[in-house]
């Protein structure tokens, strides 16, 4: 970011993940666990929304693309990031997911390009797709 002057970050998942299958799977996995425990405790937060969708695969489709979001705000978080913020640089992050079977990206609308776009998502002020 500093050195490159990077303008756009890109946080890339994929439907399918097999970390998602593993973190909603209660059996143990070993070392992973530790990698995996964000996105039980993000199931945790969201199960209603998830349980809601009444097929498995797209219940775990759609918990991919809530890690997206959220890893989304967690690079928005980096001290780095909001330093080039503070200092005014063009910097966005941005949330896409990769269908494998298609082989087509999809934008998840979930971009922060400002310290002002991070508290409004921090605090609910965003709609959230």
């Amino acid at each position: 970011v500093d050195t490159l002057n990077v303008e756009h970050i890109i946080v890339c998942g994929h439907y399918g993940c097999g970390g998602i299958h593993a973190a909603l799977d209660p059996n143990p996995h070993g070392l992973v666990d530790n990698w995996l425990r964000h996105i039980a405790d993000l199931f945790r937060r969201k199960r209603m929304e998830i349980l809601r969708i009444e097929d498995p695969d797209a219940q775990v489709d759609r918990l991919c693309e809530l890690n997206v979001e959220s890893q989304v705000l967690n690079v928005a978080r980096n001290t780095v990031v909001r330093e080039a913020w503070r200092q005014n640089r063009e910097l966005a992050v941005h949330g896409w997911i990769y269908e494998m079977h298609s082989g087509l990206l999809k934008d998840l609308d979930v971009s922060i390009s400002s310290l002002e776009d991070l508290h409004d998502r921090e605090h609910g002020l965003i709609d959230e797709k």
